[in-house]
């Protein structure tokens, strides 16, 4: 009879074979690691991060994006628990930074964190805001980074890797990350159409959505990774969406 490492029973338990759907759409997912596996190592990255912007005086160095997040995000909230009861135990935590690298992203487990000059550079007003937030939290709604360590796992799963390293090797490997970018795209386009939902159940109006997608077409930048959906079709999307969630305002004309 053959031995079983440590590691091996671990990584059974770990990343045992799942299947999860994403709300709303009912799309079908692998998931070969544990949410709280997943939540744990990415808090564990957001408290760093955090650190360094405080330490740096990056950290919350604008009261009043702060406040108008806090506001805007509440209702964003309690229409991501409303669809995904789950998170109702996340530890939501917000914070923004002045750090010019940053624009916005709301990790699993309910960690946000907006960069101060995204927002200016948008000029975006609360309903726009509200949009850019939909967006990130319905990465975190659908378990994006869940799926896609799950699905990097497959692709380098001789040696297996543990969790922790795994994400590093996502982080670096600029050959694997080429390898998911189909899958970054269609999460991306998926965050979009469920950022959208999650807005509007919120309370904000699709044509600020749609003003939304109309400055962000005029900022896309050049990527060597194609993980992001190009902007025009973005804004074809959102204005389609608009329609659907029955729109009664006139759409923002395009840039």
């Amino acid at each position: 009879m053959h031995r079983i490492s440590v590691w091996t029973a671990v990584l059974w338990l770990c990343c045992g074979t799942a299947r999860g759907q994403v709300p709303e759409s009912g799309r079908w997912q692998e998931l070969r690691f544990s949410a709280d596996a997943v939540d744990s190592q990415v808090e564990d990255r957001y408290i760093e991060r955090v650190v360094e912007l405080a330490a740096d005086r990056k950290l919350d160095d604008d009261p009043a994006l702060l406040a108008r997040l806090r506001s805007v995000s509440a209702g964003l909230i309690r229409a991501a628990i409303a669809l995904k009861p789950d998170a109702a135990q996340w530890q939501w935590e917000l914070h923004t930074t002045s750090d010019p690298e940053v624009d916005a992203v709301c990790m699993a487990g309910g960690k946000i964190l907006v960069g101060s000059a995204f927002v200016r550079q948008l000029a975006l007003d609360d309903g726009e805001l509200a949009t850019l937030l939909a967006h990130e939290v319905a990465h975190a709604v659908a378990e994006h980074v869940r799926e896609t360590l799950s699905e990097a796992f497959l692709l380098v799963r001789r040696p297996p890797l543990p969790l922790d390293v795994l994400m590093e090797r996502l982080d670096s490997d600029l050959s694997l990350q080429i390898r998911l970018s189909d899958l970054s795209s269609m999460q991306e386009s998926e965050a979009d159409q469920l950022g959208m939902v999650l807005a509007y159940r919120a309370g904000w109006p699709p044509a600020a959505m749609v003003r939304f997608y109309v400055k962000l077409a005029t900022q896309e930048p050049a990527a060597l990774i194609a993980d992001h959906p190009a902007a025009a079709s973005r804004l074809s999307m959102a204005r389609g969406m608009a329609l659907l969630l029955g729109a009664d305002a006139p759409l923002a004309v395009s840039p």
